[in-house]
């Protein structure tokens, strides 16, 4: 299955937080959401819930997510 790397724009804290949130074992549900919403802006279809990579050091931190998606059809 294709794998699509979506990086969402925030701040420092919130990637932090959203950090902290994931090596407790939890999801940030608004920047999942968000990842699945990105996927089906750019013309995929998404094949699972995205997953959480990790955060960009630069300016603006990025959030980091990969999402599988179904690979095109052609007829």
């Amino acid at each position: 299955m294709p794998l699509m790397r979506i990086e969402l724009d925030t701040d420092k804290q919130t990637a932090r937080q959203i950090m902290e949130l994931h090596k407790a074992g939890r999801v940030h549900r608004e920047s999942r959401d968000a990842a699945r919403e990105e996927v089906w802006r750019r013309g995929r279809t998404p094949a699972a819930e995205p997953t959480f990579v990790g955060i960009t050091n630069g300016e603006p931190a990025r959030l980091i997510y990969d999402v599988d998606v179904y690979p095109d059809t052609t007829a």
